[in-house]
């Protein structure tokens, strides 16, 4: 039996003003997530009688306050809306709370629970490596500046403020691994968010508490690919802080244009081995790469003459699968991984010779594969290949 362990599941849920951002997240909870609104938790540190209100006044005096003595949100942003210093001395209040208060409701939540955090400006903000997975819910301005003169009777130029005030559509769908469209029917959206919730969240919650690795996609080329790497690097990169390792994209799907496996390779460069392990370890883990069991290596060049050994881990994310390679910085496995990936990109020739061998090893080799198709002599030749391309054109890692 598998014991169970690890971090809950935190998923960030962002979209404008009017998209419905807020009636997706009322049916992720009819079906079991934990809600965590951000705007109410702010509210909530800022509340009469709370040391945050306090210190708000001390900083702003009571003008900030209205008739009851809560905080007059209209006054509050009359002082800072303009005034830079004014703004980050009122975050320097609100956020650590804010923070802090998120985390004792994410630490209060049941082991297995799937942990929704609502985040108006999520992409603003930056919190987008922060969480296992960011949904967002995308709808068109039209449908949007309907919606508030309709549900909130707001006038069309306050709408468009509010809007334009916003990060727009491409910066949300830049950290979105989820984009949920809704400009149809809430029967509509409550079917993608079924779906959402049963074919991705469900089993990526329970992968995480396993320590489970999803197997690579089928064999396509996907444009996205870059953009998808982007996201999980800033995912790592957050989940390694403070330690500032080098994280690269290698393997064909950094190659554009070649069909491969829907599989990410990514590397992380370690200054040794026993770097990877611990704490390095652990908290990839709970990111949502966990280690894959055993041990691994990569064949050395030319085939025969050694290994060189990695630490190898996967991706809980059923919809994501990763190949997540931790070599030593400046180790031939670690170099090989760049000089083939510079040499594809910059050789179409090769492009089809690799996907060819790929394709033929892919049936034989382990789900997870940490070398693979290293194993084949065609990998000698590019080797060869690869390094008469980097004396020519002085090529460095």
């Amino acid at each position: 039996m598998i014991r169970l362990t690890g971090p809950v599941l935190r998923v960030g849920l962002t979209g404008g003003i009017g998209s419905g951002k807020s009636a997706v997240a009322a049916r992720l909870v009819e079906r079991g997530a934990v809600l965590v609104d951000a705007d109410r938790v702010a509210r909530e540190v800022v509340a009469p009688g709370t040391e945050g209100l306090a210190e708000i006044v001390a900083a702003f005096s009571e003008r900030v306050l209205d008739a009851e003595g809560a905080l007059d949100r209209a006054a509050l942003g009359a002082v800072v809306f303009a005034d830079e210093t004014a703004r980050r001395r009122l975050e320097a209040i609100t956020h650590p709370r804010v923070r802090a208060r998120t985390a004792e409701l994410v630490a209060a939540a049941a082991p297995d629970a799937i942990v929704v955090n609502d985040v108006p400006l999520l992409v603003e903000v930056g919190l987008a490596p922060t969480y296992h997975l960011v949904v967002v819910v995308q709808t068109a301005v039209p449908t949007r500046l309907e919606r508030l003169a309709r549900d909130r009777g707001m006038d069309r130029a306050e709408a468009e403020r509010r809007i334009a005030a916003q990060a727009d559509d491409a910066r949300r769908r830049a950290v979105a691994d989820v984009v949920l469209t809704n400009d149809g029917s809430l029967a509509a959206l409550h079917a993608e968010v079924d779906r959402l919730w049963h074919k991705r969240l469900l089993p990526y919650e329970h992968n995480l508490r396993a320590r489970r690795v999803v197997p690579p996609g089928r064999v396509e080329v996907d444009p996205t690919w870059p953009e998808q790497y982007a996201r999980l690097a800033a995912r790592i990169r957050h989940a390694l802080a403070p330690a500032d390792l080098r994280i690269d994209h290698i393997g064909a799907t950094a190659v554009p244009g070649l069909a491969t496996e829907d599989v990410m390779d990514v590397q992380v460069a370690v200054p040794t081995l026993a770097d990877a392990d611990g704490t390095l370890a652990d908290r990839l883990a709970n990111a949502g790469f966990p280690r894959v069991p055993g041990q691994w290596w990569d064949d050395a060049r030319p085939a025969g003459s050694g290994r060189w050994e990695k630490r190898l881990h996967g991706s809980a994310d059923p919809a994501r699968p990763v190949r997540l390679h931790v070599r030593v910085a400046g180790s031939p496995g670690w170099r090989y991984a760049l000089l083939t990936r510079d040499h594809l990109r910059a050789d179409p020739g090769r492009r089809a010779g690799y996907l060819l061998h790929q394709r033929e090893l892919a049936d034989a080799a382990p789900v997870v594969s940490g070398s693979g198709t290293a194993r084949d002599p065609w990998f000698d030749e590019e080797y060869l290949r690869a390094e008469r391309w980097a004396a020519q054109n002085g090529w460095r890692p």
